[in-house]
């Protein structure tokens, strides 16, 4: 996802969804100036270090909002970003307004995929998952329904990735760069991986590319 909707569009062309787009100006300051802590992640432990910059991860289960858009890469998180963000920001039944967490993930899905499957990513495919994790008092008994058919809540099973950590833009060159170095590590400690790679995001677009924090993810069976 390189570039997410612009937050500085004139007010009155937003209509009703003008206090979204307050709420997502407001969200990125406060991503680019609050300590990561203060963002609620998905609960997880750290195994063990693979190498400096790459570890394994156990993560426990947590409940998305995702939607799948027919978009490339880089166009994906512009597209998806407003449906999600409207979802979490009160467009559901009962208007409840959720926290905001981190990571936003990003992956493709092939054309035949469930929405019930578990994320993979090929050449090819019809399509780009991008997800919002919900606060974790939220389960899919609790989680306000959608109003936008578009966006479906699931829950992420438990499971271990292989991760590496980065810093920088947002560009395509940087995540081949950083998905080698991570599959390098991974394939050096004998490790197996299945499914394609997930890329996870933990700042908001005002965030200078140098204090961004950026990870790929390789599923361990």
């Amino acid at each position: 996802m390189r570039h997410a909707p612009a937050l500085n569009a004139p007010a009155q062309s937003l209509g009703p969804y003008r206090g979204i787009a307050k709420a997502l100006s407001l969200l990125a300051l406060a991503l680019m100036a609050t300590p990561a802590p203060a963002i609620e992640e998905p609960r997880h432990e750290r195994l063990r270090a693979i190498t400096d910059r790459v570890e394994l991860r156990r993560y426990a289960p947590y409940v998305v909002a995702e939607v799948v858009v027919e978009a490339n890469a880089s166009d994906a998180g512009s597209q998806a970003f407003p449906i999600l963000a409207g979802y979490i920001f009160g467009k559901n039944k009962g208007e409840r307004t959720m926290a905001m967490t981190a990571p936003v993930t990003q992956t493709a899905t092939p054309v035949k995929m469930a929405m019930t499957a578990p994320v993979t990513q090929r050449a090819g495919s019809g399509g780009v998952r991008v997800q919002f994790v919900l606060p974790s008092d939220v389960t899919l008994a609790t989680a306000p329904e959608p109003l936008d058919a578009r966006v479906r809540l699931r829950e992420e099973p438990a499971a271990t990735w292989a991760v590496i950590r980065y810093s920088g833009t947002w560009s395509q060159a940087r995540f081949d760069e950083h998905l080698g170095e991570l599959r390098a590590a991974v394939a050096g400690a004998g490790l197996a991986t299945e499914g394609e790679p997930v890329w996870a995001r933990y700042n908001g677009p005002m965030t200078p590319w140098f204090m961004r924090r950026n990870e790929i993810w390789l599923a361990v069976p």
